[in-house]
């Protein structure tokens, strides 16, 4: 079985890993020299619902990449604004060990590769072509290449290309395996609410910072610094692709998070306002995030599938992370990962294919999204399990707990321990 994932983000690594580990071989496709994309400049996991999710996952027998995060954790049990028990990873280190878990794993990963075409026969893709002319066949494929970009979605949605981490400039705009097999995409604009967003946060170097700020940053996790009454930015707080710090204290306040750099929750900040706040007046954004700009637009190109995450129209075609509809955040990436490299060694292996139960948040969160994204209102909102409309369903559900027995017990109960192993 050969699988072949086009992205190498949090969802697109997930994918990776647990195909590889199923026993297929699997070739990673990234467009950049980096692998995790946004959760470069993340670092936020286990907060509200997300506790429960990631537990969820663990006794489903996808515990492997939460293990991975914990050993570059920062601080655990983190509180914040709208938050319980998050844990912060430190960006500049999880990369590496990402890779190294990819690589031990077997997984083959081409950097700084483009995909730039599919051929396809039966609706299924038989091979897809790189920018480099190379030509890399499969039995099976995901799409997990996120919704940001191209660059002109930045400039007309947003404030124009900021150079985000996706750095569209120096590696090419994103291109999606779902449209180059000829499946029409979900688009921002096309007879729909105008659902795009912009990307939640952005880096303050911590050396220009003042030092008894970072000081207290690196012991707490996080500070939270009232802003002036003229720096107040609700009307930006609709804007936010993280819908779940969209909250008055984050329109009110500089609310910072230590996850290695500063992580300053907003999606941007002009330079020149922010230095002229006591312990800020030397402040830089840590390039290449040119938070004083805007943040990536995301949201543009959702694929069309169903709950087992294959894409609509292409047989042997799966999706995973923002491409499955507006979700939100690193558990959900990686939730949908591990189904969506499940499927595909099932389908590869002429199995029948699965979905995540409903009675679990992980399920849930799919099925409730798919069912929401049929209406008009349902594309105004982004899912998470941390917040918004579904962490509010998980609440009046009873789904949501930090229970880790509990937990374990109810997956027990249902004949799903071990689920992805």
């Amino acid at each position: 079985m050969k699988v072949v994932v086009a992205g190498g983000g949090w969802a697109g690594c997930a994918c990776a890993y647990f195909a590889s580990k199923a026993g297929a071989e699997v070739v990673l496709v990234e467009k950049t020299d980096l692998l995790l994309g946004t959760g470069l400049v993340g670092g936020i996991i286990r907060n509200n619902g997300r506790y429960t999710a990631a537990e969820e996952a663990i006794a489903l027998g996808g515990g492997d990449v939460f293990r991975v995060i914990e050993t570059v954790a920062r601080h655990r049990d983190i509180d914040f604004p709208g938050h319980r028990h998050a844990m912060l990873y430190d960006v500049q280190r999880i990369e590496r060990v990402m890779r190294k878990c990819l690589e031990e794993q077997g997984v083959k990963i081409l950097f700084r590769t483009l995909v730039n075409g599919a051929s396809v026969h039966d609706h299924a893709i038989e091979h897809v072509a790189t920018a480099t002319d190379e030509v890399i066949a499969g039995d099976v494929f995901i799409d997990a290449t996120g919704t940001a970009g191209p660059m002109n979605n930045c400039i007309r949605y947003g404030t124009g290309c900021a150079m985000c981490i996706l750095r569209c400039p120096s590696f090419g705009s994103r291109v999606s395996l779902t449209a180059l097999a000829g499946v029409k995409e979900i688009r921002a604009g096309e007879g729909t609410h105008q659902f795009e967003a912009m990307s939640g946060s952005c880096k303050l170097d911590k050396k220009s910072l003042k030092k008894s700020l970072v000081k207290e940053l690196d012991r707490k996790g996080v500070i939270i610094i009232p802003l002036p009454e003229h720096y107040h930015k609700k009307d930006s707080l609709r804007r936010k692709a993280c819908q779940q710090y969209a909250m008055e204290e984050y329109a009110t306040n500089l609310i910072i998070l230590d996850t290695g750099h500063a992580k300053l929750m907003t999606p941007f900040f002009p330079i020149e306002s922010l230095r002229e706040i006591e312990g800020f007046r030397e402040a830089r954004y840590a390039d290449p995030y040119s938070g004083g700009q805007g943040n990536s637009v995301r949201f543009m190109a959702m694929a069309p599938c169903d709950d087992h995450l294959r894409v609509r129209g292409i047989i042997n075609l799966f999706c995973a992370g923002e491409k499955t509809g507006p979700l939100v955040g690193h558990t959900e990436a990686i939730i949908t990962g591990m189904l969506a490299g499940d499927n595909a060694i099932r389908l590869a292996r002429g199995m029948a294919l699965r979905v995540l139960p409903q009675e679990l948040a992980v399920g849930d969160l799919i099925s409730f999204m798919h069912r929401e994204m049929k209406k008009d209102e349902g594309l105004q909102h982004k899912y998470t399990f941390s917040g918004s409309v579904y962490f509010k369903r998980m609440i009046n559900k009873g789904m949501y707990t930090t229970d880790r027995k509990a937990v374990r017990e109810k997956v027990r109960k249902l004949g799903l321990t071990g689920y992805f192993q």
